[in-house]
């Protein structure tokens, strides 16, 4: 079992930035694809961001070119760096950790999941 756990969610004006960190723990020698999702009240689950062990990343279109997923495998660690945030932006906001060798989108790839962490962007 891999267990994982949130940190770096808060509140933010608009066109501000926030880092959300999520460390992995358990049998973290899985090459897991890590993944961040976001859910909105009364909205479901979206994919945000993933990333592969070995780097590759692939983001939804409404993040492209304001956030960056990273990731340090020595930590068992990965990052989401948000920046130009919107209010549409606030969720709470899950880490989730998967078998694929793809940086896939579907929730349906990921097995392990973080408990969330909320982010407000006020305008």
């Amino acid at each position: 079992q891999v267990q994982l756990v949130e940190s770096g969610g808060g509140l933010v004006q608009a066109g501000g930035s926030l880092r959300l960190s999520c460390t992995a723990s358990g049998r973290t020698s899985s090459r897991l694809t890590m993944g961040w999702f976001r859910q909105a009240p009364g909205k479901e689950r979206e994919f945000v961001t993933s990333i592969t062990w070995t780097g590759g990343t692939y983001s939804a279109d409404s993040v492209k070119g304001r956030f960056t997923i990273s990731r340090d495998n020595a930590k068992n660690t990965v990052y989401l760096q948000m920046n130009s945030l919107k209010p549409e932006d606030t969720a709470v906001y899950y880490c989730a950790g998967g078998g694929s060798i793809y940086a896939s989108p579907s929730p349906l790839q990921y097995n392990y999941w973080g408990q969330g962490t909320q982010v407000t962007v006020s305008s």
